[in-house]
Parts: C-alpha cells; sequence; structure tokens
C-alpha cells in the first residue's frame, strides 16, 4: 500500500533537495506547496500569499488521496511548522487508514543562514525559482516555526 512521506523543517532547511531524494528512491509524486503558488501567483502575492498557501495545502491534501489511492507514495513537502498542521495531517491519514512517515530536517542557525543567503542570491540572478526571504519574512518565519518534539518524528535528518 502507498504511504505519505510529510517533510517537515524550516524554510530553506533543504527540505526541496531532500524531497527529491526521497521521490526517486520511492517512486513518489512530489507534492509542493511553494511550486504551485510560486508558478500560479509569483514572488510578491503580498498580504493574499498565507491565504493561497492555507487553500494550496487543502487541495494537496485531498489529492494526495486521488495519488495513493492508485498505490503511488506521495511526498508532501511545505515544512508542516506548526504541532497544529503536523497534527492535522496525521489525524487526515489516519483517518483514512493512510500509512505516514514524518520526516524532520533539523538545521543548525549557522547553516540556515547560509543556506538562506546563497537561496536569495539565486533567486537574484533567476538561477531558482525559490521565494526570496528578506530579513522580515525570515523572522516571521522563524516565529512560527515550532519544532517538532521527538515522539513527532519518525525520521530524523540532522543538517
Amino acid at each position: 500500500m502507498a504511504k505519505v512521506f510529510l517533510i517537515c523543517g524550516k524554510i530553506c532547511s533543504g527540505k526541496s533537495t531532500y524531497s527529491e531524494k526521497l521521490r526517486k528512491e520511492h517512486g513518489a509524486v512530489l507534492l509542493s506547496v511553494d511550486e504551485i503558488t510560486l508558478n500560479l501567483f509569483g514572488q510578491h502575492c503580498g498580504d493574499e500569499h498565507d491565504n493561497y498557501v492555507e487553500r494550496t495545502e487543502k487541495y494537496l491534501f485531498e489529492k494526495s488521496l486521488e495519488i495513493l489511492e492508485v498505490g503511488v507514495n506521495v511526498i508532501l513537502d511545505w515544512g508542516f511548522w506548526t504541532k497544529e498542521e503536523r497534527d492535522f495531517a496525521k489525524q487526515f491519514y489516519n483517518s483514512h487508514n493512510i500509512e505516514y512517515e514524518f520526516h524532520y530536517i533539523d538545521i543548525s542557525d549557522e547553516v540556515w543562514n547560509q543556506r538562506l543567503a546563497k537561496r536569495n542570491a539565486e533567486v537574484l540572478k533567476n538561477e531558482t525559482s525559490a521565494y526570496y526571504i528578506d530579513e522580515n519574512i525570515a523572522k516571521k518565519f522563524s516565529n512560527i516555526f515550532c519544532k517538532p518534539e521527538a515522539e513527532e518524528i519518525d525520521i530524523l535528518i540532522s543538517q
């Protein structure tokens, strides 16, 4: 039976790179909120960003059921920054009798800051389609992120 891999970690922690590796290893479909929101709404969607993200997540949860139903593994690459998000995902998949694994990418502040700087430079050079993360956004996301407890994690990746 197919299962879901839920990728948890701060913005710019390596979730997408890790997800791509898992996709190849497990023959999975990778569902990414950032991929969809960037393609549909672009880099600067202002006050609507959080609304777009919430609606996209809801859509991808439902779409994942269709994919799983035909026997294909799914990777949800969108961070699961709060305990409430993680609990919702667990409840959602438990209610559908679907196996899942939470993979948490733990990253030091030093490495995180280096990756943010590298990614922002790549965005400015149009070398990547990722979001540009300025200091205000980095601070906002850092304040939202709630590191999962050990019992919430199935696989820990330390970087």
